[in-house]
């Protein structure tokens, strides 16, 4: 048994989705399902390609870092959570085929696909985002971390990749012989909701669509993404009557800081500033650390470094690792946005990035409730 069973990383997780997809009657052999992995970009194109099967017309549940959805029912994953356990994800998915749905759009992780949480879930169509620095904690190095991600493209029929992302030629080395390519690049239509603002949604765009094309919603494309109302947590704006801009963003890894940072520095008049908070969650990738540090000082003008699920590490510890030279550190994180609402004049940007959607954050091993949302409406409160 051992002989069998020894080559398999993360044998108990394994295991478990063995027994799991046999409890469950193995139902997503009744669907299909589209995967989605990346470093960045995934929920938004989650949601964007549910948006344009559902319509099509096409019976579609979705399951993404945010939530699940079946009909019109939402379904809360839990904490912290992207790709689940399969003691929650195969009951999920059989609740999927129950409801008469045809197909499922399924978030992926690089652990859910190393820890092969995602096994029986019979992906037909993988979207590959790109791939970029995260996650180096848990995979040890970027060549681990290509591979996790690979995983998905495992006798799939289609692999959606991004041609101009450096891994393209070599992911699209790992698909079988029987499996087609089909590339995106940059969408280059203007018209878009301003939910989709920013170059890096132009790829989100263009991956949704790809599928879209691939099930025969192409029809659909325009409508939705002119229409599309964003995903809770990316680039959500919050309006109180306030003559300043406040945007909640899940950005949590370099690239995807950088590009929300660069996006709404275009946006900016010539007097204007771009205020951050920002942190870097304790107990997981210090590298990533000084790289997002760098980034906050090269973009925004001001810089409020605080805390974001710093567990177990002690902040001063995240703080030196971060770096962010001439940044202002707010240990409380309401106290934090509270400054940097404070600083804002008429015309700027405040942007809170880490957290986006999520309601809880970690301290010690505790979760405690959570809500950057609430948090900045309160700090908008306390100016009137």
């Amino acid at each position: 048994m051992i002989g069998i069973f020894g080559k398999y990383k993360n044998m108990k997780h394994w295991i478990r989705s063995v027994l799991e997809v046999i409890r469950a009657g193995y139902p997503a052999r009744k669907l299909i399902v589209i995967g989605v992995t990346g470093t960045d970009g995934k929920t938004t194109t989650c949601h964007l390609i549910y948006e344009m099967l559902k319509s099509a017309g096409i019976k579609v549940a979705m399951l993404s870092t945010v939530a699940g959805y079946i009909g019109g029912e939402e379904i809360d994953t839990g904490f912290h959570v992207t790709t689940p356990d399969a003691t929650f994800l195969q009951p999920f998915i059989k609740r999927v085929v129950d409801a008469g749905m045809t197909h499922l759009v399924l978030e992926v992780t690089s652990h859910g696909l190393d820890q092969h949480r995602v096994m029986g879930c019979n992906i037909k169509i993988a979207v590959i985002t790109n791939i970029t620095h995260e996650h180096l904690d848990y995979h040890k190095s970027m060549a681990n971390y290509r591979l996790a991600k690979a995983k998905i493209l495992r006798g799939v029929r289609v692999a959606v990749l991004n041609k101009d992302d450096p891994s393209f030629a070599w992911l699209s080395s790992k698909v079988d012989r029987v499996t087609k390519i089909v590339s995106f690049t940059k969408w280059l239509d203007s018209r878009r909701s301003l939910a989709l603002a920013g170059d890096y949604n132009r790829y989100n765009i263009a991956a949704a669509a790809a599928v879209a094309q691939i099930l025969d919603a192409r029809y659909q494309i325009l409508k939705v993404i002119k229409n599309f109302a964003g995903v809770p947590g990316r680039m959500e704006e919050i309006k109180l009557g306030q003559n300043f801009r406040v945007i909640v963003d899940f950005a949590h890894t370099p690239n995807a800081l950088e590009q929300v940072l660069f996006t709404l520095k275009q946006e900016l008049g010539a007097k204007s500033q771009l205020i951050v908070v920002f942190g870097c969650a304790g107990l997981r990738d210090h590298s990533k650390r000084p790289l997002m540090g760098a980034i906050a000082v090269k973009y925004a003008d001001r810089v409020i470094v605080t805390a974001e699920d710093p567990r177990t590490e002690k902040l001063d510890d995240i703080y030196k690792d971060i770096a962010a030279v001439g940044s202002l550190r707010e240990d409380d994180r309401q106290k934090a946005i509270n400054m940097a609402v404070k600083l804002a004049k008429k015309g700027d940007i405040v942007v809170i990035t880490g957290k986006g959607h999520e309601k809880s954050m970690c301290f010690g091993t505790t979760e405690y409730p959570w809500s950057d949302q609430e948090a900045v409406k309160k700090a908008i409160k306390m100016l009137k």
